[in-house]
């Protein structure tokens, strides 16, 4: 994924695997090791979300075209607990659900996601087959040259290893074990970039397991067919919890970096609307309620920006 994710910058990780090593945000999935599903196995938070009154002003700077149905058509790929997944009821649920619908209410609008392939979604938002995208996009250069974004979190990548960590595996040498990644993700271009070098070292390479959804990555690590796996700092904070003590983070995270919440370019105030619905839930204390609802209240942030500078 083009950092879920594919594109997140990698200058911050310099040269030789010890750089590799800082930190590392996996692209995690929950679940006990025994579901196959997207979804299965995944508990929800019972935490209340805050109700969200409509802010007249904020909804007037909606496009018509968008508003006119009175709702936003959302793509999402909802194979990453926390911040979008699919639960035991089949119900779409997540952090990024719970800001979603609250930014709408904000705008007097309803959000409704659709599920795609992480790397359709962009591709449908400017075809305009979506309205919005919301799935742990990160900010990036690249992107910002198609879309507008709007942050609204800081990740960074992450390990996981087995509880107690059996295969010593550590982040600044993972030369000659076996790690699992979800596919198009900025994890892959990690573990690239160290296999490389290893190679140069004279080292065995790096055994890169590489998957279609997040929760097969966990499920592979937990049923210890890899020894490590790499993801978004919220996903393998979240996957540690579900595995109920299976795993353990390793390390600390790397090229944290924020998410953003995409909407098309030459859209007038669009942007401009979602980054004040945004804003005043930040102010009034609803974003923080929601973050804490998924347990991943560290990645908070205190100004919601439209297309900010990718760091450099």
């Amino acid at each position: 994924m083009v950092s879920r994710r594919q594109f997140r910058r990698l200058s911050q990780v310099t040269t030789g695997i010890a750089a590799v090593a800082l930190t590392v945000t996996a692209c995690g999935s929950g679940g006990s090791g025994a579901p196959q599903d997207p979804g299965a196995g995944q508990s929800t938070p019972t935490a209340e979300v805050p109700s969200v009154a409509k802010d007249p002003a904020l909804a007037a700077m909606v496009p018509t075209d968008i508003a006119a149905d009175g709702k936003i058509i959302v793509g999402q790929d909802q194979s990453y607990p926390p911040n979008e997944f699919v639960d035991e009821q089949n119900q779409a649920v997540g952090m990024d659900i719970d800001l979603g619908n609250a930014i709408a209410a904000k705008l007097g609008l309803t959000m409704e996601y659709q599920n795609s392939a992480f790397d359709g979604i962009i591709p449908g938002l400017t075809s305009g087959k979506y309205e919005l995208a919301m799935s742990s996009f990160t900010i990036n250069a690249e992107r910002l040259q198609q879309v507008d974004m709007v942050s609204y979190f800081s990740a960074g990548t992450s390990m996981a290893v087995l509880k107690g960590n059996p295969d010593a595996v550590a982040i600044d040498d993972l030369c000659g074990k076996t790690v699992a990644v979800q596919k198009g993700t900025v994890q892959v271009e990690d573990l690239e970039k160290a296999n490389a070098e290893c190679k140069t070292a004279g080292k065995p390479e790096i055994t890169v397991s590489q998957f279609q959804n997040q929760t097969d990555v966990t499920l592979a690590l937990t049923a210890k067919r890899a020894q490590a796996m790499l993801a978004d700092s919220p996903v393998v904070d979240y996957a540690v919890k579900q595995t109920e003590g299976q795993l353990e983070t390793a390390g600390a995270p790397y090229d944290t970096a924020p998410y953003g919440i995409i909407v098309p370019k030459d859209k007038g105030d669009y942007a401009k609307a979602v980054q004040g619905a945004l804003q005043a839930l930040i102010d009034d204390g609803a974003y923080t309620k929601i973050l804490e609802k998924w347990g991943v209240q560290a990645g908070g942030i205190p100004t919601a920006e439209i297309n900010p500078e990718p760091a450099g």
